[in-house]
């Protein structure tokens, strides 16, 4: 049996020609110099860019996905601190499959974001971006993950000597003085504008600081600005720049009462976590 002929290649002459061109455009391209003083006075501008840079930005405190010290908290429980505040700790915490704590009751205010699989507790099931708030005094039942979870808690004793102890011996008192409370992520219309290509949700607030999830639109900007109180950002999705500092998916920043944030911009689109004082 006879083979086919080999059909041509239509665009070899072409792929050829574009070589033949690349190879001779390329003999003749030639660095272009510039005279030393340009070149040092670009450097002096980048280094004094840098330089402040670093200035605005050296009380900030970030601390990105893949820093961190996971320490073991139980077998199939570990926890990473972010930061150590007086009304508590702000921390990752990673269940394993199966993995589950045990009843507790607060010493602060404990807020906590489900950022990856689910959590259960006696009475709900809580997904991804699911948020709940616990008061001072509340006492939580057994938190448990059939699936594996990472989730985000801020005003939590883990991490604080001695305070996990005293959550634990009032977990097994079964009154509960105070009621917290579920917001969910999916009712859509429970977003409100902001600004031009930014808007948010309330999840809690006490009428000197609140916390609220902020969704960004790609191309999006807000106008720098300064704290009047300490301010938590935690990243939930996509990419936002506060200033210099780019924060990414799972990144997370403190910037503490008399700090400065630049221009808030993402070119992608981003949503987060934030807590700090009820002005916008």
């Amino acid at each position: 049996m006879e083979s086919k002929p080999k059909r041509p290649d239509p665009l070899a002459d072409r792929n050829t020609d574009q070589d033949h061109l690349d190879r001779l455009l390329s003999a003749h391209i030639k660095p272009l110099g510039l005279p030393t003083d340009s070149l040092q006075t670009l450097s002096n501008r980048l280094q004094s860019r840098v330089a402040l840079s670093a200035a605005e930005h050296q009380r900030l405190l970030t601390v990105r996905a893949k820093q961190g010290v996971w320490r073991t908290l139980k077998q199939g429980v570990r926890y990473k601190t972010l930061w150590e505040g007086k009304q508590g700790n702000s921390v990752l915490v990673e269940f394993a499959p199966g993995a589950s704590l045990p009843p507790h009751r607060h010493n602060w205010l404990e807020e906590g974001i489900v950022l990856a699989g689910g959590l259960q507790t006696e009475s709900m099931e809580l997904g991804v971006f699911d948020y709940q708030a616990s008061p001072a005094g509340s006492r939580h039942g057994a938190i448990a993950s059939r699936q594996g979870a990472l989730a985000y808690l801020r005003g939590t004793s883990l991490g604080k000597s001695g305070f996990v102890g005293k959550e634990l011996l009032g977990g097994l008192l079964p009154f509960n003085s105070a009621k917290g409370h579920t917001v969910f992520a999916s009712p859509y219309n429970e977003w409100q504008p902001l600004a031009t290509g930014v808007s948010i949700k309330m999840l809690h607030d006490d009428g000197v600081t609140s916390s609220s999830l902020i969704r960004l639109d790609a191309g999006a900007e807000v106008d720098s600005h300064a704290h009047s109180q300490d301010e938590e950002c935690m990243m939930l999705a996509g990419e936002l720049f506060l200033g210099d500092i780019l924060l990414m998916e799972g990144d997370y920043q403190l910037a503490p009462a008399g700090t400065e944030h630049g221009k808030i911009y993402s070119d992608v689109g981003a949503l987060l976590f934030r807590r700090g004082s009820t002005d916008y």
